[in-house]
């Protein structure tokens, strides 16, 4: 291990579905060691993971970084947005923690949104009207299907905190996760008083917020791990602001993340404040802003698509004007939480490979609406995409986004930004130095630039109109569940 030029760090991304965890060069952000380890996710109307489970897939990612892990000198968690952990006096969770895409609390967010001055009011005070996916509406849901475990709870807890606090003892959170849980007002940046006690949640039971660059706490006892003792800990962060920091994004840059869940962000040095709810106003990790839209339905939802035909995930074929919507876990932008999947336009002649290409561009058909707003007025319409993610590395997917944005499209070369984003706010403990700062100088954002092409206007009025036909249906299939 002696190869390294400078300090070692740890960055880990805990993701709906796996950790990861990155040893990392300091000085060359070169990846010296990695390793995974999966979780699972409940099936049905809820999403829920055990966060032991989050914890044993640490420790067996770090378990496979070797000897690496161990010359570490500090380490940062990205982490999944929004999730609700639970936690008893011991530190134990309550109940499994309610994820991120757990739509169950759609009434909540409905009623909440209503009693606080409606869409504009949250969008001011919060810099986001939240939906199913916010914290907040989470913990409505849960006071009033399970009191039991309110009342248990003693300690209140996003997923990249919990593992923080495993790490440390102490719980902390930072801004760009707070932001995400409806309870942080984004003009104060502090947790907000008046929306907590309307929810019935007592402020001692959420987590000390550090400021960016600020040290959560040093590495405990007794934790498992290959760290030594006072090891220092970042604050971590959410996995889009991880990423954000991962690519050392400047403002006005836009993104595009193709995993589990889709979106589309970019850091403005602006609050954002969308009252109609399709952007979200997210803080970033450093002291800026990361407005940012997200779909439910995204690479899972296409490669479910993709199975259901019997196709590999890249045999699309061009030519069709059938329209697929692939909500298949109702759906956030747009906001139609209980929504399904919608196929219109159906021939004899119709390829299954057409169809797939369909599931395709409705899936970033949805992605490219949100795109205008979340970017500044004053930002460069002709700047390169930067496409990220799972799907970023499929043909499919680099076309499909190409044709329906008309925007050249950069991939970056390097993988698990999310890590490396936490790897360098781990690197910024020691060095002082801003950790997209870090990042641009591992030029992480590097790789190939695809030209621009022709935009497909007439696939992305089609699909439009078929949305807007069929809002009656759909919003049906949301209030008759």
């Amino acid at each position: 291990m002696s190869a390294a030029e400078g300090p070692l760090v740890v960055g880990v991304d805990t993701s709906t579905q796996s950790t990861k965890a990155l040893v990392v060069d300091a000085a060359t952000g070169q990846v010296v060691a990695s390793g995974q380890a999966p979780h699972t996710v409940s099936s049905g109307a809820g999403r829920e993971s055990d966060p032991r489970q989050w914890w044993d897939a640490l420790r067996e990612a770090l378990h496979q970084c070797g000897d690496a892990a161990r010359e570490a000198a500090a380490v940062s968690i990205g982490g999944q947005q929004h999730g609700l952990v639970t936690l008893d006096a011991q530190g134990e969770p309550v109940r499994p923690a309610l994820l991120w895409n757990d739509v169950r609390s759609a009434p909540q967010a409905r009623r909440l949104i209503e009693e606080l001055g409606g869409p504009k009011s949250w969008a001011e005070r919060t810099g986001s009207v939240p939906g199913v996916s916010f914290t907040v509406t989470k913990w409505a849901w849960l006071t009033e299907h399970e009191p039991e475990a309110v009342r248990a709870a003693k300690a209140v807890r996003l997923p990249h905190d919990y593992l923080t606090e495993r790490l440390t003892g102490e719980g902390t959170t930072d801004r760009g996760d707070a932001s995400g849980t409806g309870w942080w007002a984004a003009g104060t940046e502090a947790y907000d008083e008046e929306i907590l006690a309307r929810v019935g949640l007592d402020p001692a039971l959420l987590p000390r917020l550090v400021r960016p660059g600020e040290v959560a706490g040093t590495v405990r006892d007794g934790h498992g791990l290959p760290f030594s003792k006072g090891t220092l800990v970042a604050a971590g962060t959410g996995d889009n602001a991880a990423a954000a920091l991962g690519l050392g994004l400047r403002p006005g840059v836009p993104v595009m993340s193709l995993g589990t869940s889709g979106t589309v962000y970019a850091v403005s040095q602006h609050r954002p404040a969308d009252p109609t709810g399709t952007v979200a106003g997210f803080a970033d990790a450093r002291g800026d802003w990361l407005p940012l839209a997200c779909t439910l339905n995204c690479t899972l939802a296409v490669d479910r698509v993709a199975a259901l035909l019997g196709l590999d995930r890249e045999a699309v074929e061009p030519g069709t004007d059938v329209t697929l919507l692939p909500y298949l876990d109702g759906e956030r932008t747009p906001n139609l939480p209980h929504s399904s999947g919608l196929l219109h336009g159906l021939r004899h002649d119709t390829t299954a490979g057409q169809l797939l290409q369909a599931a395709y561009d409705g899936a970033v058909h949805s992605l490219l609406g949100a795109l205008e707003l979340v970017l500044d007025a004053d930002a460069d319409p002709t700047a390169p995409l930067l496409l990220i993610g799972g799907g970023a590395r499929g043909t499919a997917w680099q076309q499909t986004v190409r044709r329906l944005s008309g925007r050249p499209v950069q991939i970056p070369e390097a993988r698990e930004l999310v890590a490396l984003g936490a790897a360098a706010q781990a690197a910024d403990l020691l060095t002082g130095e801003d950790a997209a700062a870090v990042a641009r100088r591992w030029k992480t954002s590097a790789g190939p630039v695809l030209d621009a092409v022709e935009r497909d206007e007439a696939a992305l009025t089609r699909i439009s109109g078929v949305l807007s036909d069929a809002a009656p249906l759909l919003e049906r299939s949301a209030g008759s569940s």
